[in-house]
């Protein structure tokens, strides 16, 4: 089946080269939409608008970069709790019918209650969880029913809930989620389209969509699964490497050098457990950086040539996975890399496996 590759977009371009995150800074609308435009000549499908405590107001980033690009796709994080879940599909379903089928919604439940209180909320992760399995379910009605209903749970209490505005897309808009705990895992099986996973060793990874599939049955749900990666390329497989240990080196200096630092959420510990296992695993997926700094977001990496790397990436879609969010630590610079080096081979690759395995299914 068709890939999907996503990048993510900041708002600034503050930070230059060796950047581990783009999620904060002040709004510059001119980068907004260089790195938007940027990611669309590059052949990406979509990009992620990431969330964080400080940062900007993601469906109005979308928003912007939309009404100035003609094909791109939006991944709008969103953190259940802040709004009530029937304003929030209202406000996805807005921007739905002004730009019918270009967004989907990534939920993300908090990477850590210390960030969660800084926006003024105190409830515990587990908690957290359980209340986003709420939300999703009065978003999904909000989107979908045509008539009253009312809710009665834990968290929401609604009394002939209405929304006026449905999406375009049918039945709604995509459901992205990302979580590593067990409360995580059962509310994203329960609701996600798509499910979003940090790029482990290819045995986790099976280990991991095997169980979520499981979970998912229960509800008669099959959802699909998205890989994160920061790809370190070269013309040759050494210079790549020294690529990604310059890196490191750069990054450290930059964060004080954080080495051994502790991981805030489950995802980092299973990160940081893998690189204590190996710094390398499956030939080149590389645990370097987060383990330099405590696997805070997406820190995996895949080094080698642009051959190499997409040979890793399609070992991932044999798995099943048939998303991948890509991104580098030079952001601009390396857009236009992979748009030139990497997602052409992995398109390629995938249409040739297709191909394999239909003639296997239909042999002549």
């Amino acid at each position: 089946m068709p890939v999907q590759v996503m990048g993510m977009i900041g708002v600034s371009p503050e930070g230059g080269s060796a950047r581990v995150h783009v999620i904060g800074g002040g709004i510059d609308p001119a980068f907004v939409l260089s790195f938007t435009r940027a990611h669309e000549q590059a052949g990406f499908d979509r990009v992620l608008v990431g969330y964080s405590s400080s940062s900007a107001d993601g469906i109005q980033i979308a928003s912007y970069a939309a009404a100035h690009t003609d094909r791109i796709n939006f991944l709008i994080a969103h953190r259940p709790g802040f709004v009530a879940p029937t304003l929030a599909a209202r406000k996805f379903a807005t921007f739905d019918c002004f730009y019918p089928g270009r967004a989907a919604v990534h939920i993300i439940t908090g990477v850590s209650d210390g960030e969660q209180r800084s926006d003024g909320d105190d409830m515990a992760k587990a908690d957290r969880y359980r209340r986003s399995d709420e939300y999703l379910e009065i978003m999904r009605r909000t989107w979908t029913e045509q008539e009253p209903f009312d809710f009665a749970g834990q968290f929401y209490r609604l009394h002939k809930a209405k929304s006026d505005v449905f999406p375009v897309t049918k039945p709604h808009l995509p459901i992205y989620f990302g979580g590593s705990s067990p409360e995580a895992l059962v509310a994203g099986a329960r609701h996600c389209d798509l499910y979003a996973l940090f790029g482990e060793p290819l045995a986790a990874i099976n280990e991991r969509m095997k169980k979520i599939l499981q979970l998912a049955a229960e509800h008669g749900r099959q959802p699909q699964f998205s890989c994160s990666f920061r790809p370190i390329i070269a013309d040759q497989e050494g210079k790549a490497w020294d690529k990604a240990h310059d890196l490191r080196e750069r990054i450290s200096q930059g964060m004080g050098g954080l080495r051994g630092r502790p991981a805030i959420d489950q995802s980092g510990q299973r990160m940081l457990a893998h690189a204590q296992e190996a710094e390398v695993h499956d030939e080149r997926l590389w645990m370097g950086i987060a383990e330099q700094t405590g696997a805070v977001g997406n820190s995996s990496c895949l080094v080698g040539t642009p051959e190499q790397v997409a040979d890793s990436l399609l070992r991932y879609y044999d798995l099943g996975v048939t998303s991948f969010l890509i991104r580098g630590f030079d952001p601009e610079h390396d857009v236009v890399e992979y748009g030139r080096e990497l997602i052409p081979r992995l398109r390629l690759g995938v249409i040739a496996r297709d191909r394999i395995g239909a003639t296997e299914s239909h042999p002549t």
